[in-house]
């Protein structure tokens, strides 16, 4: 009897409500981009003959993105205006990401830092590492 009175009546309604707490205290709420990490968005893949990073980022001027590819490390970065609001308007929901922005991707070994395309089409962007001769598959012929 003496240990009851150490927990709450319904020790399973209190980790319920300690949860949900938990839960509130972090979450960011709904969004049009869903639950991504950052700005812009990111989609990385690979094949065999290279690295592919797209970046959806719509709405920018490609002279304002910074592409770098320093010790493995691929950066994309730039800035995003925020829009003109008319004088008198109001705005009521504002999830428009707008400002600086910079995005670290941490590329494979065996990417060669010379071969790097990028292109911005579309609001997106495309960035393409070839990985290095050597470690592309080959086909070996058997004697």
């Amino acid at each position: 009897m003496y240990a009851r009175s150490l927990f709450p009546r319904d020790v399973f309604a209190e980790l319920d409500r300690l949860q949900r707490e938990m839960q509130q205290a972090f979450d960011t709420g709904p969004s049009i981009r869903g639950l991504t990490r950052g700005y812009p968005a990111l989609n990385v893949g690979g094949t065999p003959t290279s690295v592919e990073i797209y970046a959806f980022a719509p709405g920018l001027d490609p002279a304002t993105l910074d592409v770098q590819l320093e010790k493995g490390m691929l950066t994309l970065a730039g800035e995003r205006k925020a829009p003109e609001v008319p004088e008198k308007a109001t705005v009521h929901i504002g999830e428009r990401f707008s400002g600086r922005f910079r995005r670290v991707v941490s590329l494979p070994d065996d990417v060669d830092p010379n071969a790097i395309e990028a292109r911005y089409r579309d609001g997106v962007l495309h960035v393409s590492v070839r990985r290095k001769e050597e470690a592309q598959p080959r086909r070996i012929a058997i004697q």
